[in-house]
């Protein structure tokens, strides 16, 4: 089965470098900047003792010759839509199209370009971030794929893909109750990026001061209040397991969403909050947390632009005498 890796960023890059590792046929579709950057380096997996150097098979969205059996999707908000362009040539009429993005916009956006049947859902889970190198740097041991047709139907295509995709050196699961999932998945990352986003902390700082733990538990109580409304209740079960999470005074974590906040970069405002709080609202709940943590992502990734608009326009200007 041929696979194209859509970003080979911190969750392509660690899934499609397991894939390749176990040898199977993966291609990472990626920038020119990017391309230039593992062919010098290597793509490298580090972190908990780890130090794998791979050789991947890259190739720019120019350079696509034809369609592949299934396309693992994994770009970050920001590159959503330039990433459905790029990709077109390699979705032939038996390609199956696998996103892990956060949230469901992509699934729209999908579906839209290549049609309902190419489209499964999909969900990632796994620590890890690209460090200063441009390493992927795995923070965590947890690393797991999960895809199924949305309508829950297990055919002989998808049959293919999960045994394309197992046995690679990650854990990985086929299931009838996707869209549950991503839904479920969708709460846990709003709630765990709103609680760190609003304390300005890891949980453990949260959870330790007066009023934290509260915060923590209405703010998870607002992501539950809308997937129920949408009808796919987060089970009691994982909802208990992120109640206990969120209120452990030793949990040092943070969202990967806090951390590129802190780090200055641009966040997932609106894959992650904004179209939870649309949706909020189309279903008729209240989320002024959830909708606060919208407001205040917005503000960050406008100064961004803004001072990328102001440097472009700086660098644009003649130097005197020119």
């Amino acid at each position: 089965m041929r696979i194209l890796v859509v970003g080979a960023g911190a969750t392509g890059g660690y899934f499609g470098g397991r894939l390749a590792q176990a040898g199977r046929d993966v291609t990472f579709l990626v920038r020119p900047g990017r391309a230039r950057k593992l062919r010098e380096r290597g793509l490298r997996i580090v972190g908990l003792g780890e130090q794998t150097v791979l050789e991947p098979e890259l190739v720019t969205a120019d350079a696509i010759t034809g369609p592949y059996d299934l396309v693992l999707f994994t770009v970050k908000e920001s590159g959503l839509l330039g990433a459905v362009a790029d990709m077109a040539p390699a979705v032939g009429p038996d390609t199956l199209i696998v996103p892990v993005l956060n949230g469901m916009r992509q699934i729209d956006v999908l579906v839209e370009r290549f049609g309902e049947a190419a489209v499964l859902g999909g969900i990632a889970y796994v620590m890890t971030t690209i460090d200063a190198e441009g390493d992927i740097l795995r923070l965590d041991g947890m690393h797991r794929l999960v895809y199924g047709r949305r309508d829950g139907s297990v055919d002989e295509q998808v049959s293919a893909v999960h045994a394309a995709l197992s046995d690679a050196g990650f854990d990985t699961v086929l299931s009838e109750r996707i869209l549950s999932g991503m839904w479920a998945k969708w709460t846990f990352i709003a709630t765990l990026g709103a609680v760190c986003v609003l304390g300005d902390g890891s949980v453990a700082e949260v959870a330790a001061v007066a009023g934290g733990q509260a915060l923590a538990l209405a703010v998870l109580a607002e992501g539950a209040s809308v997937a129920a409304a949408a009808g796919y209740p987060v089970s009691d079960k994982e909802l208990d397991l992120v109640r206990g999470m969120l209120t452990t005074a030793g949990n040092d974590g943070t969202s990967s969403l806090f951390r590129d906040l802190s780090a200055g970069l641009p966040v997932e405002a609106e894959q992650i909050f904004g179209d939870l709080v649309a949706s909020a609202e189309a279903l008729g709940v209240a989320v002024p947390l959830m909708a606060a943590v919208a407001v205040r992502l917005r503000v960050h990734n406008a100064r961004l632009d803004t001072e990328r608009l102001v440097t472009e326009q700086l660098e644009n200007v003649p130097a005197a005498g020119a």
